[in-house]
């Protein structure tokens, strides 16, 4: 992913609600969002890396990646990064323990953030694995943050709209249609940021205004996957993704599942819109 917005334990019927964009080379191959394998985790999947950049878990478990965005530090020979997020997402042990293993690792990697949460347990909470810089998982405190290619709350014009914009849409909705509706829109802003506002993260000026859109449309590169994530007080996850490959109509998929431990039941839909 490349712009995250996350409300955590902030609304009153939806403790953990997630809108975030995935950009990348529209070159890579990616299959949408779908039950993996053994069907203990829905995400997109990378087809070149075989990871993912964004999911679910039966057990009550989100996770997502962004790159942090530093040239200058970028090895050709470091792994994949997507298999961060499954590496949390189906270990069993508790989430400090299973995001500690992957902090220790985090040197083998280019720059990243892992996002990653458990909302149904003793042990829920929200948490970041940054890298480099961050030895440790880092526990985030409840309230509406927003995630990019820097580190948690920089403030970049598009992380200040979507943190806004979140605010927003979790104030005025009366249902979940409406914030998901609301959530979508934010996500779908194509504004550039003002030069005076515009990070500088050793790329050429004009690649950095066209990143600073919420939708980046690019040649050869941006937007290609907007998902929403709300999960309700009883466990119930609503994981709504919307492919937005250039040239090709917008595909939605939308998957509604109660989380029961293992024992959660699945309930899937497709939805071309």
């Amino acid at each position: 992913m490349c712009l995250i917005a996350v409300a955590w334990q902030v609304h009153d019927d939806y403790p953990l609600i997630v809108a975030s964009n995935r950009d990348e080379f529209f070159a890579r191959p990616a299959a949408p969002v779908d039950w993996w394998p053994g069907g203990r985790m829905l995400a997109g999947r990378d087809l070149r890396a075989g990871g993912t950049w964004m999911g679910v878990a039966r057990n009550g478990r989100f996770a997502a990646l962004t790159n942090h965005r530093d040239p200058s530090a970028q090895r050709a020979d470091a792994p994949s990064r997507g298999g961060l997020v499954g590496d949390f997402l189906l270990d069993d042990a508790a989430p400090s323990s299973a995001l500690a293993r992957i902090a220790t690792t985090s040197g083998r990697y280019n720059g990243f953030n892992l996002l990653a949460a458990q909302w149904n347990s003793d042990a829920a909470g929200l948490w970041i694995v940054s890298s480099p810089g961050c030895a440790s998982p880092v526990a985030i405190a409840p309230g509406i943050h927003g995630l990019s290619n820097a580190r948690l709350d920089t403030p970049w014009p598009k992380v200040e709209h979507a943190v806004d914009a979140t605010r927003r849409a979790m104030a005025e909705s009366v249902d979940l249609d409406t914030l998901t509706d609301r959530l979508f829109g934010m996500l779908d802003d194509r504004r550039i940021a003002v030069d005076d506002r515009l990070p500088d993260t050793g790329i050429p000026r004009d690649t950095e205004r066209a990143l600073s859109a919420a939708f980046i449309r690019m040649p050869g590169y941006g937007t290609r996957a907007s998902t929403v994530l709300v999960v309700d007080r009883n466990g119930s996850v609503t994981f709504i993704e919307r492919r937005r490959e250039p040239d090709v109509a917008v595909e939605q998929r939308r998957f509604v599942f109660a989380t029961q431990g293992r024992d959660a039941r699945a309930i899937g839909s497709l939805l071309p819109i």
